[in-house]
């Protein structure tokens, strides 16, 4: 077991502490330096350990490893937390843009566990920490396919609708309790999300920016930033954000580019 690691000496005890999955790259990395700037004692997990320690180290965070698909890499992970008042469920991605004919059962398979079960097995373990802090908050970061299908998409369109569904029934439990539920549903956000989608194939994945300007991971860590910072008697239920070129899940403005 690799134990949570502190980045800097002399963390605060008194501060709140917000845990972040996914947190190596894009859009958890960039809500992990958000936070830390607005005074968290930030905890960060994922797959990627040489990352994460660069991460913590350069923001004064704690780190552990962690693999939200793998029940034992979760307790691990939340054994050694101590305390948590915000936890943002940011693991997750899509495997592949397949039609249902040619769907690969392995990549929906892997995504719904990510996805759906990642966040299940998280918020499980930590919700008698979240509630015990007085003011507890889950936010779980979905996606813009969680609410429009579309061709190719059915596997990850499946999963973060199921993840929708999670955060409202979660947000249904526990009305009455201290703690705040929140989902953020981002469009386009060029990180490296389509990397991953098209199996490492850079043009690809570059292709579908092409003409447009997408979110950058920072424009959603702020808006995370934002959810989290409201008065505790403030439940933002559900903030949807596209880029101004985008009004859809496939409805996309595109200006012409050289060579097109």
């Amino acid at each position: 077991m690799t134990e949570i690691t502190s980045g800097a000496t002399g963390a605060t005890k008194t501060k709140r502490v917000a845990v972040v999955t996914g947190a190596s790259s894009g859009i958890g990395e960039a809500t992990a330096r958000r936070l830390a700037d607005l005074g968290f004692d930030v905890v960060v997990g994922a797959r990627r350990a040489e990352r994460l320690r660069a991460l913590a180290e350069e923001i004064g965070g704690r780190w552990s490893p962690l693999d939200v698909t793998d029940a034992a890499s979760v307790d691990r992970f939340c054994a050694d937390i101590g305390a948590c008042s915000v936890l943002v469920n940011n693991a997750g991605g899509a495997f592949g843009l397949d039609r249902i004919e040619a769907a690969d059962e392995e990549e929906w398979r892997a995504m719904y566990d990510v996805n759906v079960l990642g966040t299940l097995r998280m918020t499980k373990r930590l919700l008698p920490l979240l509630e015990a802090s007085g003011d507890g908050h889950v936010v779980t970061v979905g996606s813009i396919a969680g609410y429009e299908p579309y061709t190719g998409g059915a596997g990850y369109n499946a999963a973060k609708f199921a993840e929708r569904a999670f955060s409202r029934v979660l947000r249904m439990e526990l009305l009455g309790h201290p703690v705040r539920v929140s989902e953020i549903d981002p469009g386009m956000v060029e990180t490296e999300f389509s990397r991953v989608r098209f199996h490492g194939d850079e043009q690809r994945a570059k292709a579908l920016y092409r003409g447009m300007t997408p979110l950058s991971a920072q424009d959603v860590a702020d808006c995370i930033a934002f959810v989290v910072t409201r008065p505790a008697h403030v439940n933002i239920d559900t903030l949807v954000v596209l880029a101004r070129d985008q009004c859809g899940a496939t409805t996309v403005h595109r200006r012409a580019t050289e060579g097109s």
